[in-house]
C-alpha cells in the first residue's frame, strides 16, 4: 500500500523554510555576509532588497512561490502513487 503525501503540510513546510531562509539572508546581507547570495536573490525575487520592507516583501514572495510549487509537486506525486 502506498501512502499519500499531505500536499498542504508539505507546501506549508516548504513555505516556512523559504521564509526563514529569506529572513536569515536579509539579516546576514545587512551584516555584509553572503553578499553574492544577496545579489542573486535581488535578481531572482522582484521584491527582495536589504531594507526592512524589502526583506518582508521578499519573505512573502518566497513563501507564496514555494507554497504553490510544493503543493503542485505534492498533488502530482499523489496522482502517480494512487495508481
Amino acid at each position: 500500500m502506498t501512502e499519500k503525501l499531505n500536499s498542504l503540510a508539505f507546501a506549508t513546510s516548504g513555505a516556512i523554510v523559504a521564509a526563514l531562509s529569506m529572513l536569515i539572508l536579509g539579516i546576514l546581507g545587512n551584516m555584509g555576509i553572503y553578499m553574492g547570495a544577496v545579489e542573486m536573490m535581488s535578481k531572482w525575487h522582484m521584491f527582495f532588497s536589504l531594507t526592512p520592507f524589502g526583506i518582508i516583501t521578499g519573505i512573502i514572495e518566497a513563501a507564496i512561490i514555494t507554497f504553490v510549487f510544493f503543493y503542485i509537486f505534492g498533488w502530482i506525486y499523489n496522482k502517480f502513487t494512487s495508481q
